[in-house]
């Protein structure tokens, strides 16, 4: 929408750098749905063997990362 108001080479340049940057992220969901599915079939087939395996690796994935202390001056 940027280069269409602009119509500067540099407002191009951003255009296209947002749009590759929504494609690279579109693959890594569908890279991460990939392997969610592939856990899961793996999980249905060695379900007993693996269980406390799997459930470690749901843990990580779904865990949040933890808050970041604050740096700096806060009054």
């Amino acid at each position: 929408m940027l280069s269409s108001v602009l119509h500067s080479a540099r407002a191009v340049e951003v255009n296209i750098a947002i749009m590759r940057t929504f494609v690279q992220l579109r693959r890594l969901m569908d890279s991460n749905r990939d392997l969610a599915r592939k856990i899961e079939s793996l999980e249905k087939k060695y379900d007993e063997q693996f269980s406390a395996v799997f459930a470690a690796i749901k843990e990580l994935i779904t865990q949040q990362p933890p808050p970041r202390k604050r740096i700096g001056f806060h009054p």
